[in-house]
């Protein structure tokens, strides 16, 4: 099935990205979470190495890495899933799991979305949305789950089952599902991985309002910087189960602490260099060496939007477009100077009148310009 709302078996309601009216989500009563020196393991291989972590309560939290890092892992320690092997976890400064506490998952107050959705396909939308709802009279949780539905704009559809519904009004009913016993935490796991671009847009942009109106602080986890930063009013950075940095997304982008924190929020010219009296010394000439011990070799970093460009001969090193290629608002240029092993990577505005062939001088805006410890960089 189509993971677009253009799906023909979504029934007519597939080309409206309608939800429900705005400040109709029922709220909650926001818990903070704590992780204190998390460790696990699968069979003697490490998934997360003593990592410890605050989320207020209220707050949207990403967590970001690649596959593999241990944030899907941390989650489900969270969700009480899985349990540890060392360390603890607090819910409103309360031990919920540690060396002689563990509190099961339906006692944590705590919702899960799942990356597939995890519908029950024998089920209704209205019963897969009321499954969480077992402490209710029966009235009572068909009417909060429908006041769900209705929230992310599915309440018509409730009879109907999830075949018969796309990928993005799946997403829609999975959230339902997860709010409705009112969780103070929600964890979602790659909750839009699975939807078509142009609707994940939408979806995500729509997700985070109803997230907010109910008011649960959240953790989501994610590979996609562009989403984290989109999303969280703080990120975490993931690396082979350790924490490498987290704050808000301008903190991470503008100040990384390392290379590989660097390369995850954007593409990157890397060169080598070394620290003398009067900066860095680069092919690319003298860069600021903020803070780096004189003689020190170090990796510098230049963003492709801070490649500037003049005309041959002017404020410079010398250097040669050897490729254009246009990708909608900028366009992205190829240029070889000498001393470098690969040509650097430039981003300029679209329909500029660089072409391939010309020779230019190449300077580098400062404030796309980092620079790290040789020792540091090693990624």
């Amino acid at each position: 099935m189509s993971q677009e709302d253009t799906s023909p078996n979504s029934k007519g309601l597939g080309n409206s990205l309608d939800w429900g009216a705005r400040g109709t989500a029922s709220a909650t009563i926001a818990a903070g979470l704590v992780f204190e020196n998390i460790s696990h393991d699968y069979d003697g291989v490490a998934s997360v190495r003593d990592l410890s972590l605050s989320i207020s309560p209220g707050e949207i939290l990403c967590l970001i890495g690649h596959s593999g890092c241990g944030k899907t892992t941390l989650m489900r320690i969270a969700a009480g899933v899985e349990r540890q092997s060392r360390g603890k976890v607090l819910i409103n400064g309360r031990e919920i799991a540690g060396d002689a506490v563990f509190l099961p998952p339906e006692k944590r107050g705590v919702g899960l979305m799942f990356q597939d959705y995890a519908l029950f396909p024998h089920m209704s939308i209205l019963a897969n949305v009321m499954f969480g709802l077992t402490g209710l009279p029966k009235k009572e949780a068909e009417t909060a789950a429908l006041s769900a539905l209705g929230r992310v704009g599915l309440a018509d559809y409730a009879a109907d089952f999830p075949h018969a519904l796309s990928g993005g009004e799946q997403q829609r009913v999975a959230l339902a599902r997860a709010l409705v016993p009112r969780p103070g935490i929600l964890l979602m796991d790659e909750p839009f991985s699975g939807l078509d671009k142009r609707l994940r847009d939408n979806v995500r942009d729509q997700t985070l309002d109803v997230i907010r109106e109910t008011r649960a602080t959240c953790i989501i986890v994610t590979h996609d910087p562009e989403e984290a930063m989109r999303m969280g009013d703080r990120i975490a950075l993931m690396r082979r189960g350790r924490l490498v940095q987290h704050g808000p997304a301008a903190e991470l982008y503008n100040d990384p602490v390392d290379l590989f924190a660097a390369r995850f929020f954007s593409e990157v010219n890397q060169v080598e260099g070394r620290v003398t009296s009067a900066g860095v010394e680069t092919p690319l000439g003298v860069v600021k060496s903020n803070g780096a011990a004189q003689n020190e070799k170090v990796d510098v970093c230049i963003r492709p939007q801070g490649i500037c460009l003049n005309k041959a001969g002017l404020c410079g090193v010398p250097g040669r477009i050897v490729s254009k290629r246009f990708v909608g608002e900028v366009d992205l240029l190829s240029i070889v100077i000498d001393g470098l092993d690969h040509p650097l990577k430039a981003r300029v505005r679209a329909g500029s009148a660089w072409e391939p062939g010309m020779d230019v001088a190449v300077d580098a805006d400062p404030k796309d310009v980092l620079v790290f410890s040789r020792k540091e960089s090693q990624v």
